[in-house]
């Protein structure tokens, strides 16, 4: 339907480090599909914004976050000549970034929701946590440090400028991410998910030798519906 997309795409993340290259891109494409085959919503502007919704994601990108949506304009516009599809994703491209725990998500279509879930699918369970180190790893960033607590971000800003460790992002993130969930059909694959994120960090503090109740890394406000 958009191989020309595609393949622009493609290309530009086959280089690209294991937490956002391609397999990141054809996760999120197929998790879209499966949202809006029991959700609904218009697929083309789906597909495309799950295609290019890291088309320039802010994190290799100077920070920048209204990059992406523009240059996702950009490439609709080139290759479909339609303001109206181009408009809208922009803007589903713009709001899908996770941008600190304690910033609300932005409001967006039934599309844009779609695509936000699917994304936000593929930050957890067990491939969210080999993303999650994948890229702390690119970022020589240590596994895990007690000295260092998780922060609760006000913005978008203090967000993207920390560089914690990767634990941390955890509590930062990924165990926040199935109660953002906006579609019933995400809700339920993101409860499995969750599960296998909380026994893996049980375990990894575990043998760490590190008890965690009290402290700033407790688990026990995270739980899952299982």
């Amino acid at each position: 339907m958009f191989p020309d997309i595609y393949k622009k795409v493609r290309e530009k993340f086959l280089t690209m480090e294991g937490s956002h290259d391609w397999h990141h891109i054809e996760r999120v494409l197929q998790n879209a599909r499966i949202i809006q085959q029991k959700e609904g919503g218009d697929l083309l502007t789906i597909e495309l914004s799950a295609l290019l919704h890291d088309i320039a994601d802010h994190k290799y990108h100077n920070n920048d976050f209204e990059l992406g949506s523009k240059v996702a304009k950009e490439i609709v516009l080139e290759h479909y000549q339609d303001e109206h599809l181009a408009n809208s994703i922009e803007k589903i491209v713009r709001a899908v970034s996770f941008k600190g725990a304690l910033v609300e998500d932005s409001e967006i279509t039934l599309e844009g929701k779609i695509v936000r879930d699917a994304d936000r699918l593929d930050a957890i369970g067990a491939i969210g946590i080999a993303r999650a180190f994948a890229y702390g790893g690119s970022k020589n960033r240590p596994l895990f440090d007690r000295s260092i607590h998780p922060i609760l971000h006000k913005t978008k800003e203090s967000y993207s400028a920390g560089k914690s460790h990767t634990i941390n992002h955890f509590f930062e993130k990924l165990l926040l991410l199935t109660d953002r969930m906006e579609t019933q059909t995400a809700k339920e694959i993101a409860q499995e998910r969750q599960h296998f994120m909380l026994s893996f960090l049980n375990q990894y503090f575990k043998e760490e030798g590190f008890s965690i109740e009290g402290s700033a890394f407790d688990l026990s406000d995270f739980h899952t519906s299982e």
